[in-house]
């Protein structure tokens, strides 16, 4: 059993099934080059600020560099006894480095150290959620550009309401990823702040070098009250709120690309490499990448609510509940980051099925509020426009027939300022075209999305 760091308080040994119980070195083994890295930039504070010689802070850099090749190896043994990378690493460390490792743990806590570690592998997770969101916001874009003649029929309440560009409807995940990329840079302002020297709760009364840490480690900020700095996970808790948000859109699009994939609308088609079949239906192409992606939406709201229902009762400072942050934001960040990357792989091999997407776009009295439109141009109230094509629907339904398919004398019966030019009001064209509202459908508005889109991605590339 190895020695614990409280041994001089306690008369007895931690019993194994504590030490089991208690142990996190499972999950938070991943943390360790973060953990390597803030004691590294510790101890060449220490020894800045004379607390340490500068011998001695060789001494302790040289080892952790060699525990780090150790781990990077996989050349290293983990003990439930040592509960947590930091105190695995600390033990290492007085193997290959001598006594000189009592010292590094001067002026610091496991409390700052855990904060610290995961504050940097958050930023390094965050940075990379915003990469991949970047690059999925582009796969978007090029479907969206490669599709931009392609019309379909758009929805609401899962009901066939008005044609819109398939490419105007990619733009609109578009815009939802875009918000998140936004969310997740907004809190990686949070996330970038350096805890490392509140120690346990009080700060130290070592003249240590706060600033000087945070610029070894490339933080921009410095937390500015001890207790908040090893009590806080809010900065956690953003990051899953965005990363839940953003599962979301994922679930959204998901559920879009099962439906569309179904026989029923038969809109797209999945490429077989991102499909799988059944283990008893010969004939069946199942879409089980988007299913998941929308199954494991679930996972990150359950880890968002682990952790807000974890904090929400917690008094200040630290307290050892805190431990459990570390599985549910890691599930998270592991989800999230394999839901985007899939899907950065296959949308690209996604086929549109153009005639069938634009015959669904021309069944279904999708040109009535067309027909309403055209009625208020010739000086009907809007109200009475949509009263006068709603009778004309319910004709065209007892003839079995769409309201273009109707005579221009069925049509006049239902209103004398009725023209010969009504049917040119009704093509899917001329309803794209005319929604030049802007952020509306028409082909001009969906090409300067597209524009501004690449634009923006551009100046985020050369940012």
């Amino acid at each position: 059993m190895a020695e614990k760091p409280w041994d001089g308080r306690f008369s007895e040994k931690t019993d194994k099934s504590v030490e089991a119980f208690t142990s996190s070195i499972a999950y938070d083994r991943r943390l360790y080059p973060y953990d390597i890295a803030g004691s590294i930039a510790h101890c060449r504070m220490l020894a800045k600020v004379g607390v340490i010689t500068d011998e001695e802070s060789v001494q302790l850099v040289e080892g952790l560099g060699t525990i780090k090749r150790e781990l990077d190896r996989g050349d290293f043994t983990f003990d439930d006894s040592l509960e947590d990378i930091h105190m695995h690493i600390e033990a290492r460390l007085l193997q290959v480095a001598g006594k000189v490792a009592q010292k590094l743990h001067t002026a610091r806590s496991r409390n700052d150290q855990v904060a610290l570690d995961v504050r940097m592998y958050l930023r390094d997770e965050t940075r990379r959620t915003i990469d991949l969101l970047q690059t999925l916001r582009a796969v978007l874009v090029d479907l969206a550009e490669d599709h931009r003649d392609v019309v379909m029929p758009g929805y609401t309440h899962t009901q066939r309401a008005q044609p819109v560009l398939f490419a105007h409807h990619m733009m609109a995940y578009y815009e939802m990823f875009n918000r998140d990329q936004a969310r997740f840079s907004d809190c990686l302002d949070r996330i970038d702040v350096m805890p490392l020297g509140a120690a346990a709760l009080a700060g130290t009364t070592y003249p240590i070098d706060r600033v000087y840490a945070a610029q070894l480690l490339d933080f921009p900020r410095v937390s500015t009250n001890s207790m908040d700095a090893v009590a806080d996970r809010d900065f956690a808790m953003e990051f899953l709120a965005a990363a839940s948000i953003c599962m979301v859109h994922l679930s959204r699009l998901s559920e879009e690309f099962v439906l569309w994939s179904t026989s029923e609308f038969g809109f797209i088609t999945l490429s077989d490499a991102f499909a799988t079949g059944s283990s008893i239906m010969p004939q069946k192409k199942n879409p089980d990448i988007p299913e998941i992606v929308r199954g494991k939406t679930g996972r990150v709201f359950g880890s968002l609510m682990a952790l807000l229902t974890l904090m929400k009762s917690l008094p200040m400072a630290y307290n050892r509940d805190m431990q459990e942050d570390k599985e549910p934001l890691f599930d998270a960040v592991d989800t999230l980051e394999a839901c985007l990357q899939i899907n950065i792989q296959m949308i690209p091999r996604i086929t549109v099925n153009r005639e069938t997407l634009r015959k669904a776009a021309s069944v279904g009295f999708l040109n009535a509020t067309d027909m309403a439109d055209y009625l208020v141009n010739q000086g009907m109230p809007f109200r009475k426009a949509h009263a006068c094509v709603g009778s004309a629907v319910a004709h065209a339904l007892n003839k079995g027939k769409e309201l273009d398919q109707l005579s221009l004398d069925e049509l006049k019966q239902f209103s004398p300022l009725i023209k010969a030019d009504i049917f040119d009001h009704l093509t899917l064209e001329h309803m794209i075209d005319r929604r030049r509202s802007l952020g509306g459908t028409a082909t001009e508005n969906v090409a300067r999305a597209i524009a501004d889109a690449r634009k923006a991605l551009a100046d985020e590339t050369h940012a």
